[in-house]
């Protein structure tokens, strides 16, 4: 091993030893949201957000060189803020809601820390789809420019299926000033949703379209990491629905609908079991199946 290959290799036990702490600090912060009575609501929500944002930002440069993140970056904050004060103020696409201080400082009328929960999911839901999809050796072109976008906001969609009525009915995090069928959520808001995200990604899928493309081999092991962090959330989900004594069992929304906080709890864990949990078993097989491809060819976007 030549003095290069030997300072690539520390440079990657490095790396790898910032994103493993990174996906165990994120775990606590999943443990942590079950005793909101104990810790900060806004301490919560803090370490629900950087983990996920910096392990993107360490993951995905990797892959698409420091440039491919910057415009990530920048598309998600952009458009999702704007999306976003379009949607508290018109109403449109999401349904009529508005912020509360808990999520702490806003952008306008929308909070920053909602900026860069886009980023980490997003990045998370893009690989997996990145994945599902298959050919990760090929350069982004033909119809995956527009199948990948698709596919990977069906997955960034099944996280907010999976927290939204806990966030908000019962964190009151953001509020639904007409309530909803899914425990105070409007049904609207999920396509909404998918609206801005398919945006999001639509956009950028443009972008590597015009990229050149270099072979760089990534182990399988990378691709595994962003699949385990996406795991890692659904599984955050499960722990509230683990009986407990609670010092509210029942919430009501602004209609004056009641919900059972515990029914809340344990139909989002089912949904992120039968959502976000299909999508990180099903990118797992597609990457066992494909992995030694993955290997030898993974792309590194110029």
């Amino acid at each position: 091993m030549n003095k290069s290959a030997g300072n690539l290799a520390k440079d990657q036990k490095k790396i790898n030893f910032v994103v493993w702490a990174l996906m165990v600090l994120y775990a606590a912060a999943r443990v942590l949201q079950v005793f909101p009575d104990k810790v900060p609501i806004l301490v919560i929500v803090a370490l629900h957000v950087f983990p996920p944002l910096i392990f993107a930002l360490i993951h995905g440069a990797m892959s698409y060189r420091l440039r491919g993140m910057v415009v990530f970056v920048v598309l998600f904050l952009v458009v999702g803020n704007a999306i976003e004060n379009l949607g508290v103020i018109t109403s449109f696409p999401f349904g009529r809601y508005y912020f509360t201080d808990v999520m702490g400082p806003k952008l306008f009328l929308v909070p920053v820390l909602l900026g860069f929960a886009y980023l980490g999911m997003g990045y998370l839901s893009w690989t997996l789809g990145r994945l599902i999809l298959g050919g990760m050796q090929s350069p982004l072109a033909g119809w995956r420019i527009v199948v990948l976008p698709m596919l990977a906001s069906f997955i960034m969609v099944a996280w907010d299926l999976s927290m939204d009525p806990i966030w908000s009915t019962i964190g009151h995090c953001w509020i639904w000033l007409d309530g909803g069928v899914y425990f105070g959520v409007p049904a609207v808001n999920f396509f909404g949703w998918y609206l801005t995200v398919y945006v999001f990604y639509q956009l950028f899928a443009v972008y590597l379209r015009a990229r050149s493309n270099n072979s760089g081999p990534l182990p399988v092991g990378y691709w595994h990491l962003a699949i385990l962090f996406y795991g890692v959330s659904a599984a955050g989900n499960l722990l509230l629905a683990i009986p407990q004594r609670r010092l509210v069992s029942v919430v009501s929304d602004p209609t004056g609908t009641q919900w059972n906080v515990s029914s809340i709890t344990q139909a989002c864990a089912l949904v992120s079991i039968f959502t976000m949990g299909a999508f990180a078993v099903l990118a797992w097989v597609r990457l066992s199946c494909h992995g030694g491809e993955a290997q030898r060819r993974a792309p590194i976007q110029e």
